[in-house]
């Protein structure tokens, strides 16, 4: 059965729970690494990233989440996204490392500079664009080889894969539009 963790440490982590239950997709909110062994793929909201490095290791280890999105599929949205990626130059940051992308926190500015714009999805048939929440967003600065870009902004990713993570610089769990968790979903089937 397929079974997708939130990770519940903070954030809006229900919003992402009440989409994958629209979706009629079993979820969990994980909160202790027991539960890591249970789940087929992990949602990380957003938030804000040195909170959430301070908050790691009490119940749920950074190392036990290392291990488990080297080789299951995970989905990082905004602060999420910092966290799944590499390069930023705050010690007090912890990185996992799986998406080869260098990330820029707040990079538009502070909370009064949150926006929404739409942007085109490229793995979608739909000519609709998905309306994109920015809020105290960061900004994909540099990517890798193996990084395959499917929506940008202005010139700049804001949504990208490798073979088995997606990140997004924004938040589509706060969208009625549910078409990237239904991306991440079929990664996760496919990664089963």
């Amino acid at each position: 059965m397929l079974i997708i963790g939130i990770l519940g440490i903070q954030g809006a982590y229900l919003k992402h729970k009440e989409i994958l239950g629209s979706l009629s997709v079993k979820s969990v909110v994980v909160k202790y690494s027991h539960q890591l062994n249970d789940i087929n793929g992990l949602i990380i909201p957003g938030g804000e990233t040195t909170a959430f490095t301070k908050q790691m290791n009490y119940e749920i280890t950074f190392e036990n989440l290392q291990k488990f999105a080297n080789v299951k599929p995970t989905f990082g949205t905004c602060a999420g996204i910092i966290t799944q990626g590499e390069g930023i130059n705050n010690k007090k940051i912890l990185q996992l490392k799986v998406l080869n992308a260098n990330i820029e926190r707040n990079a538009y500015g502070s909370q009064i500079d949150s926006f929404i714009e739409d942007i085109d999805l490229i793995f979608n048939d739909s000519n609709k664009p998905f309306q994109a929440i920015f809020i105290r967003a960061p900004k994909i600065t540099n990517i890798g080889n193996d990084i395959k870009v499917l929506a940008t902004l202005k010139n700049n990713p804001v949504l990208i894969e490798n073979k088995l993570h997606l990140g997004a610089t924004f938040h589509p769990e706060l969208t009625d539009d549910f078409r990237i968790h239904k991306y991440f979903i079929d990664k996760v089937k496919i990664n089963i």
